[in-house]
């Protein structure tokens, strides 16, 4: 259905909010920034930032939910043939490769990463999210697999191909506020997944394979 008139206005109301906010953290830090702030230099009413954002943290993380299932969406978006670890693998090694923004290869990452490290609120929420990501993928690979709620099964295989993303991101973090240039550590980062993918299972490169069409 067509966006109408309404839903448009407020989401660039928040996607303003939001880009406003990120200035705003980048370049004073999370915890110096207030609400208020944020409301006075996007030139909107304190409630109409906490209708939209209820919480700081949701202004800093404001596209979580895309990350929160980025990892279920390359699953069940699976070649016929292939596995969950192995779609997994193919579309990390894909955006890597690509040097892309969305695993943070790219200049300015550093800064983005330094607001989290020097925000305990703010690492605090990257852990919780991490969870959900876990969480988000185990209840896909039960889905697709059509597995027993008390199977521990997808929740193990959850963690085992959620550990390649995570590794990924956190490298890429690492060395961008080192100061790393993006596409020597896009270089660095194809030859990690390689030797990740070589520490896998036979039973977790196999789980979860759609049938052949």
């Amino acid at each position: 259905m067509a966006e109408g008139l309404r839903e448009r206005k407020k989401r660039e109301t928040r996607q303003r909010i939001s880009d406003i906010a990120t200035g705003l953290f980048l370049e004073h830090g999370f915890v110096t920034v207030t609400m208020v702030d944020v409301a006075d230099a996007a030139d909107v009413s304190v409630n109409t930032v906490y209708n939209y954002f209820p919480a700081k943290e949701d202004l800093f993380f404001d596209r979580s939910k895309g990350v929160i299932d980025r990892l279920s969406r390359w699953v069940r978006g699976r070649d016929p043939g292939e596995s969950a670890a192995a779609a997994v693998l193919r579309e990390l090694r894909g955006e890597v490769e690509a040097v892309s923004p969305r695993v943070g290869l790219m200049e300015g990452y550093d800064r983005f990463m330094r607001v989290i490290h020097d925000a305990p609120a703010l690492r605090s929420r990257l852990w919780s999210l991490q969870q959900e990501v876990h969480d988000h993928l185990a209840d896909t690979l039960r889905a697709e697999t059509g597995a027993a709620p008390d199977d521990p099964m997808p929740g193990l295989m959850a963690g085992q191909i959620g550990w390649l993303h995570q590794t990924v991101m956190s490298t890429v973090g690492r060395e961008m506020i080192a100061g790393r240039d993006p596409a020597e550590v896009s270089r660095e980062v194809l030859t990690l997944l390689d030797g990740m993918e070589d520490l896998l299972s036979e039973k977790v490169l196999n789980y979860a394979v759609r049938a052949a069409q």
